[in-house]
């Protein structure tokens, strides 16, 4: 039945004629850093749909979807949480919880929200309905690595203590346990889209450590112990996120920290199966959607490339100069298409992934994170 049929059937039987329609399946948000605000955007029409204002200091910025993509939930780096309704294109609720935040997660049931907090440290959890919060998780450190695990459970990791902390809310108090162990500072942490497998990364120590969260008790184990910036005291431009981790087949594919490299390790045994030389400094290392392709972009000065990998050879078959500050990427669901940010040229620019060629160019101001609804229905994201 046609749109229009069904619109005069809802008429007849209601009295009443239907609102308008808004699928949101389609559509994303990017980030705009210097300014506060978030641009709305359409995939399949390449488009900007409608700019949101408001939301404080978002120069470290993140953000997760409601179940249904109708609510986002934004983390800016001035402790803001705020709640976006990208249907109404609207704020519908904000708190300052903390005095720094670098991210949040939302539970696997889309009921509670999760701030990491550098200042005063520890995670704060909020109803996603309301926006009141519901537990207050001290750890005595800056928290980093904050992701939602299966079992509405969260798991984080602490700088200073070099603990990873999981927290139970199927009850009420939630469950903490508490892991010690993980290395020297850990920066960024990643957990797998299965929800088994969570690694962070080391910046005080050479290595990462990962834990198996189907165990009944975790415990750390290392990986790559001899490989990394701590012992060798490489300068580090950029700290690469983990959280733009690959997993290609039946490896993970990780940006180094310090050298020009990714690492490729085997998801099983995580044991080191490759190393491929990249142009700098990796920030990101994204695999497209069915993992033949992994794009890399790099820390400053040389932040001006993107180089793209085979997943099957480990080798770079192509790069490309998109412009200065390239910040960030967000592949379409099925991979492609890939949005990347250009910070400095203030310009999102849209490529196909199998011919690299340029479709479309977004106007946007100081772009940095692109988030696609489809983040909605994943682990980690």
């Amino acid at each position: 039945m046609k749109p229009l049929a069904l619109a005069l059937v809802a008429t007849l039987l209601t009295g009443t004629a239907t609102a308008e329609t808004i699928a949101t399946g389609d559509l994303g948000l990017v980030i705009e850093r210097a300014t506060g605000s978030v641009l709305l955007v359409d995939q399949s029409d390449r488009a900007a749909l409608a700019r949101i204002e408001g939301l404080g200091d978002l120069s470290h910025a993140s953000l997760v979807y409601s179940p249904d993509e109708r609510f986002a939930y934004v983390f800016g780096r001035d402790g803001g949480l705020t709640k976006l309704d990208i249907t109404t294109r609207q704020i519908v609720g904000r708190v300052v919880q903390s005095g720094n935040a670098i991210g949040g997660a939302i539970s696997d049931d889309g009921r509670l929200v999760a701030v990491s907090n550098y200042e005063p440290g520890g995670v704060r959890v909020f109803d996603a309905d309301t926006l009141d919060m519901v537990a207050d998780i001290p750890t005595g450190g800056k928290t980093i690595g904050l992701v939602d695990a299966p079992g509405r459970r969260f798991v984080f990791t602490v700088w200073d203590t070099g603990e990873s902390w999981i927290a139970d809310f199927t009850q009420t108090p939630p469950q903490i346990t508490t892991i010690p162990g993980m290395g020297k500072n850990p920066y960024d942490a990643l957990i797998t889209g299965n929800g088994r497998t969570y690694i962070t990364g080391l910046f005080g120590e050479d290595g990462l450590t990962a834990l198996d969260l189907w165990s009944e008790t975790p415990e750390p184990i290392r990986v790559l112990p001899g490989y990394g910036r701590g012992e060798q005291e490489m300068p580090v431009y950029k700290m690469p996120h983990l959280e733009g981790w690959a997993l290609t087949g039946h490896e993970f594919v990780l940006p180094a920290v310090g050298h020009p490299q990714v690492l490729w390790i085997d998801a099983d045994t995580l044991t080191e199966t490759g190393r491929t030389q990249t142009h700098g400094q990796p920030v990101f290392a994204m695999a497209r959607p069915d993992g033949r392709q992994v794009w890399v972009n790099f820390a400053h000065p040389l932040n001006d490339t993107i180089q793209v990998i085979d997943t099957v050879t480990k080798e770079v078959i192509h790069e490309f100069k998109p412009g200065p500050a390239v910040l960030h990427m967000e592949f379409t669901p099925r991979g492609h298409e890939v949005w990347i940010s250009v910070r400095d040229a203030n310009r999102v620019m849209i490529y196909d992934t199998r011919t690299f060629e340029k479709l479309r160019e977004i106007e946007v101001d100081s772009p940095s994170g692109i988030f696609f609804t489809a983040r909605a229905h994943k682990t980690g994201l």
